[in-house]
């Protein structure tokens, strides 16, 4: 399995500075919805400090946990690709800090300094492959133990 890549710390100084320019300091308590799948996709965070449940509602009553994220991790990245909603939810699992970074905002940046946008690009992607991997490991381990109680 690969590491999980943290977006932040992935960049060189001279562009982590320039991004760094564009935080801006944002806390939820805990049990916060951060934000709910298909409203829209306008930020995304930087967690500093905390834990983050990403979740699908799978009917009117239930919702189920696809995704924990920590200190490092990128929240939120429906920002960088049409329709710009989110996929999934989101909800403090504890009380969390993180830099908030307004998308648009960011996007000009990427479009004044390319090498930016392509670093910040290739390393979102590094952590959807990173997730989607971890996405299929727990499929699978729920799919194994669905077999096992149907034998």
């Amino acid at each position: 399995m690969t590491k999980a890549i943290k977006l932040l710390t992935a960049l060189p100084p001279p562009q982590r500075q320039r991004l760094m320019a564009l935080a801006r300091e944002a806390s939820f308590p805990e049990d916060a919805r951060i934000f709910e799948a298909d409203g829209r996709a306008d930020r995304f965070w930087v967690i500093r400090s905390g834990a983050v449940s990403l979740d699908q509602q799978v009917n009117s009553l239930q919702r189920v946990t696809v995704a924990s994220l920590g200190a490092g991790d990128l929240l939120g990245w429906s920002w960088l690709f049409p329709p710009y909603t989110w996929d999934f939810g989101a909800v403090a699992f504890s009380p969390v800090r993180a830099y908030e970074f307004d998308a648009q905002a960011v996007l000009e940046l990427c479009e004044e300094d390319p090498e930016l946008g392509m670093m910040l690009v290739r390393n979102v992607a590094e952590v959807l492959a990173h997730r989607l991997e971890m996405t299929r490991g727990k499929l699978m381990e729920q799919y194994t133990l669905h077999r096992r109680g149907a034998l």
